[in-house]
């Protein structure tokens, strides 16, 4: 009886270990994706970060007010002016209509009742 629980106990830290060894290079291959991953997200913000340079740079003013001379005659881009704007009480509103209509009206005053 002795020896079937040294077998039975060999095999279970075989068995262990064996499980131990697949974890770790299963642990290793995440690890390593991880870094990969860091890798692509560090590339991605630097294109990112440069993208964004590049378009504050077109879209200087000096540059767009060039380009819209350069294509004043096919556009036909003027430059704003505070005159080109409305007033606030020149905007015409839509006229509010209320479709709610109280038939029944309670009082909610606390002077009210007592």
């Amino acid at each position: 009886m002795r020896s079937f629980f040294y077998i039975v106990t060999a095999l279970s830290v075989i068995g262990l270990a064996f499980w131990a060894y697949q974890e770790n290079y299963k642990t290793q291959a995440a690890l390593d994706q991880t870094e990969d991953l860091q890798a692509r997200i560090g590339a991605t913000r630097s294109r990112l970060a440069m993208l964004r340079a590049e378009w504050a740079y077109l879209n200087r003013p000096d540059r767009l007010r060039e380009l819209a001379e350069i294509n004043f005659d096919r556009l036909g881009l003027l430059p704003l002016a505070p005159e080109q704007f409305g007033k606030v009480d020149q905007v015409a509103y839509p006229a509010q209509v209320s479709n709610f209509v109280i038939t029944e009206p309670v009082d909610v005053s606390s002077r009210g009742g007592m």
